[in-house]
C-alpha cells in the first residue's frame, strides 16, 4: 500500500524512530498511525533492554523544590555520554522526572518509575522511548525526597552534583551554604555519633598499627590514636568539618551560633560508585588491523 511522507512525518515525531523504521511500522500495520506508534514502541521496548547492559556513567542531578521551599526532589538520570547528557531531550526528561518525584512525593526508586507523567506515561515509559530514540542506555539510578521542619538548603554545582539539608532553625541563607558546603566536602555522616561502632573500631586498629610501626610506647600510642582517631572522624562527619566559606569555624560551632540543628541531608554526584570504561578508539582500531594482519600471515604460510 502508499505510505504517505507526512504519514511518516507524524509517525517521526510520535516516536523518535528513524524514516525507513517508521515506515516499515506503518507497511506492517496497513497505515494505522496509532497501531505503528504501539509496534514502535515495543520495538523500542526490545532496543531499549538490550541497551541497559551498557554502563551509564554519564548524566544530570536534578533539584525541583516545593512552592514553600520546605520539600525538594534530587535525583541522578544517567547515559553512556555526556554528549547526549547535554542534549534537550535528555534534560527534559531528567527535569519532568524531578518534578514527578516531588509531587509524587516519591522517596523510592521503584514507586518513582511508575510515576505518571504529565503526558500520561509512567517514567519507566518515557526511559525505554527516549533509549529508542537516542540510542544509549539511559537510567533513573537514584531519588532522594527531603522535608525541613524549617528551612531546606538546596545546591547543584553544574549539573554533576547536588546536595539537600534540612534545617531546625537557622535561617534561609545558612540552609543554602550548608547544602554548598555538603556538595564541596562530601560528608559520610552527619556527627560522630552517627558513625557505626564497627567503622570507628576498623579506624582505630589501623591507627593503632600505624602508630606501633613508629617505635612509640604503649602510653603515647594511645594518645596518639585517639587524638588521630578524632580528626579522621571530624572529616567525614558534617559537624566536625570546617565550613568552607569560613575554614577558622567547624560547622557544629556554626550550627550552634545560628540556634541551628540538621534534621538530614543529601548528596548526589553523578557516577559515584559506577565503574565507567574507558576505552582507547585508536588502540582498539589497531588491535584489530593487528588481528586481521595476523589472520592473513597465518593463511599465507
Amino acid at each position: 500500500m502508499n505510505i504517505t511522507a507526512d504519514a511518516v512525518r507524524q509517525l517521526r515525531e510520535r516516536t523518535g524512530a528513524g524514516m525507513m523504521e517508521c515506515k516499515k511500522a506503518l507497511v506492517e500495520t496497513k497505515g494505522d498511525l496509532d497501531a505503528a506508534a504501539e509496534l514502535m514502541r515495543r520495538q523500542g521496548l526490545a532496543k531499549a533492554d538490550r541497551k541497559a547492559a551498557r554502563v551509564a556513567a554519564e548524566g544530570v542531578i536534578v533539584i525541583e523544590r516545593s512552592a514553600d521551599a520546605r520539600a525538594a526532589a534530587m535525583v541522578e538520570i544517567n547515559c553512556e555520554t555526556d554528549f547526549v547528557a547535554r542534549g534537550d531531550d535528555f534534560r527534559a526528561f531528567a527535569k519532568a522526572v524531578g518534578e514527578a518525584a516531588l509531587k509524587a512525593r516519591a522517596a523510592d526508586l521503584a514507586v518513582l518509575l511508575e510515576t505518571r507523567l504529565g503526558s500520561g506515561e509512567s517514567v519507566e515509559e518515557r526511559r525505554r522511548a527516549l533509549i529508542a530514540k537516542i540510542g544509549e542506555n539511559i537510567s533513573v539510578r537514584r531519588v532522594a525526597l527531603l522535608s525541613a521542619p524549617e528551612h531546606l538548603g538546596a545546591y547543584v554545582h553544574g549539573t554533576r552534583i547536588g546536595a539537600l539539608i534540612a534545617l531546625k532553625g537557622g535561617s534561609a541563607e545558612l540552609a543554602r551554604d550548608l547544602a554548598m558546603h555538603v556538595s564541596w566536602s562530601n560528608p559520610r555522616y552527619l556527627s560522630t555519633t552517627h558513625v557505626p561502632a564497627e567503622v570507628v573500631a576498623s579506624e582505630r586498629d589501623i591507627l593503632t598499627q600505624q602508630a606501633k610501626s613508629e617505635g612509640k610506647p604503649p602510653e603515647i600510642v594511645a594518645k596518639m590514636v585517639e587524638g588521630r582517631l578524632r580528626k579522621a572522624l571530624n572529616e567525614v562527619t558534617l559537624a566536625g568539618q570546617a565550613f568552607v566559606k569560613d575554614p577558622d569555624v567547624s560547622i557544629e560551632k556554626l550550627l550552634k551560633s545560628a540556634g541551628a540543628e540538621v534534621v538530614a541531608f543529601e548528596r548526589f554526584e553523578v557516577g559515584a560508585g559506577l565503574d565507567k570504561k574507558t576505552e582507547d578508539f585508536v588502540a582498539d582500531v589497531m588491535a584489530q588491523v593487528k588481528g586481521k594482519d595476523k589472520g592473513k600471515e597465518t593463511k599465507v604460510h
